[in-house]
């Protein structure tokens, strides 16, 4: 078997300078509440309000921005339940390719729409039965198409790292960080990125309870499968971690924790009250984590990434209203 080659922080430094003038510097908010009520300070880094709506954006355009001529003639083929499809289809519309997006069927309308919006030709799949990744290589081989994976890819992690980047460069170090986890390409990203500006800051991914493969990975050491889990935290229903994030997560990560839906309903109700802010639910991983540890974070620096805010408003209302 080949080792893989992992990336490095060198390589976030430099997507940070491909994506330059293209992505969101986002902003960095705090809840004086929130900082109350836990005894600590709290820093959102706050990727709803990327491009696009989700930090997926950085990876896409990282990894879009250094194809070849002979790439972007052919275009670009990604399969994603919403966020890095809607990703790709925009930094691909910014740099003048083609894009294919294999979308399960039951995503989020809102995803759909602004993924075919941005000009992507979108191909659907029942992801209870269907392997997408099968789809996507299908479509890249026969139409001679570059497929970008959601996580598993150096360029698409590394510019994932960036957010972690402006992060620190804002706040300083941080003790610890927590980020929503499905691929892990976030949370490798940002592991990349805190071991070389906070090496002693702990690193905390985030899944979704019903769905915690990351957290029986780590625990074992391997990469393990399950089914597509049934949770609302959409953006992290992935079924196993990748090669690339999974080497990185295993050397890098302090540990992985879980949420409940319930608890991720709990955080996207603080985030539009107290700090008028519209989360997608996988957006609300890291918040929740933060409330459940509150005891062990009193006193600390802590920084919580925000993935996104994409979800229907509909969806919202009747998460919130129930």
């Amino acid at each position: 078997m080949t080792t893989l080659q992992l990336p490095t922080y060198a390589d976030v430094e430099a997507a940070a300078k491909r994506i330059e003038g293209f992505a969101n510097r986002t902003p960095v908010n705090t809840s004086r509440t929130l900082n109350e009520m836990l005894g600590a300070e709290v820093f959102f880094k706050c990727e709803n309000f990327q491009r696009m709506g989700a930090f997926k954006f950085r990876g896409a355009f990282n990894a879009l921005a250094k194809f070849t001529a002979e790439q972007r003639r052919g275009g670009v083929v990604a399969f994603s339940s919403g966020n890095h499809a809607q990703g790709i289809a925009l930094s691909a519309k910014l740099l003048n390719m083609p894009a294919t997006i294999v979308m399960p069927h039951d995503a989020p309308a809102l995803k759909v729409a602004a993924t075919r919006g941005y000009g992507a030709t979108v191909v659907s799949y029942d992801r209870y039965k269907e392997d997408r990744e099968a789809i996507g290589r299908d479509l890249a081989e026969k139409h001679g198409m570059t497929l970008i994976p959601p996580y598993d890819h150096p360029d698409v992690l590394t510019g994932q790292g960036t957010a972690a980047k402006e992060l620190f460069e804002e706040v300083g170090a941080l003790d610890a960080i927590f980020t929503p986890l499905g691929g892990g390409g976030l949370l490798s990203g940002t592991a990349l990125t805190t071991r070389a500006l906070a090496p002693q800051c702990q690193i905390y991914g985030v899944e979704p309870e019903a769905g915690n493969d990351g957290q029986q990975s780590f625990r074992s050491g391997s990469i393990v499968h399950i089914d597509t889990p049934q949770t609302i935290a959409d953006g992290a229903q992935t079924q196993h971690l990748g090669q690339y994030t999974f080497s990185i997560i295993k050397r890098d990560v302090t540990d992985i924790l879980t949420a409940t839906d319930a608890q991720l309903v709990e955080a996207m109700r603080f985030y539009a009250e107290r700090m008028k802010m519209i989360v997608e639910p996988t957006g609300c991983l890291g918040l929740a984590a933060v409330m459940q540890m509150k005891d062990a974070l009193k006193g600390k620096r802590v920084g919580v990434v925000i993935s996104g805010g994409n979800v229907d408003l509909e969806r919202f209302c009747s998460l919130l209203s129930a």
